[in-house]
């Protein structure tokens, strides 16, 4: 088994990567159970309906959990390198030129989280200020969920940036694995 190149990049980085991607990787265990969830809610809608006694709230609620689901799963995504991407090329490159490649388009990536968190917080505040709710019938307040995005998105830069010094530590210190960011 090949060493991580993580293991060469000084002990302040090594640790915050470590904290980072054990966060994400609770959180998205976590998050990977919210489909049950949004299961049940979806089965007590149908059953409700069935026996004449319609719900207002399932549909909302539902979207909410697969909000959550979605946003809180996609940093654990990324560190299991399970994200989508054109492999057609990728595949075949080595995990050095992967690595100079992966950390240009997080820079990028970087720049678009921090552009979406400005909203976020913004729109969050909003929603805390003023109780924002939605306009459905049910009228839930949005600040839960709104939170719930925000956190996902420093938590998705966090990882972004967790990648990215592995991808740093791969170009400096190799790696032949095929998949440097992947955990066991």
């Amino acid at each position: 088994m090949d060493q991580d190149p993580v293991a060469s990049l000084p002990t302040p980085i090594r640790s915050f990567v470590r904290i980072v991607e054990t966060i994400n990787r609770r959180i998205g265990r976590f998050a990977m159970y919210l489909v049950f969830v949004m299961i049940g809610i979806l089965l007590y809608s149908s059953i409700s309906k069935t026996f004449f006694f319609p719900s207002l709230w399932t549909l909302e609620m539902a979207q909410f959990v697969m909000v959550a689901f979605y946003m809180l799963g996609g940093p654990y995504s990324m560190q299991l390198n399970s994200h989508v991407r054109m492999d057609l090329i990728y595949g075949s490159w080595s995990p050095k030129k992967k690595a100079i490649i992966d950390s240009i388009t997080i820079i990028m990536l970087l720049v678009y989280l921090s552009i979406l968190l400005y909203g976020g917080i913004s729109s969050t505040s909003y929603a805390l200020e003023y109780g924002e709710r939605s306009y459905s019938a049910w009228r839930p307040y949005m600040s839960p969920i709104k939170i719930i995005m925000c956190l996902s998105i420093v938590l998705m830069l966090l990882q972004a940036i967790a990648v990215w010094f592995r991808d740093i530590a791969t170009i400096m210190y190799g790696d032949n694995s095929e998949s440097a960011g992947a955990q066991s």
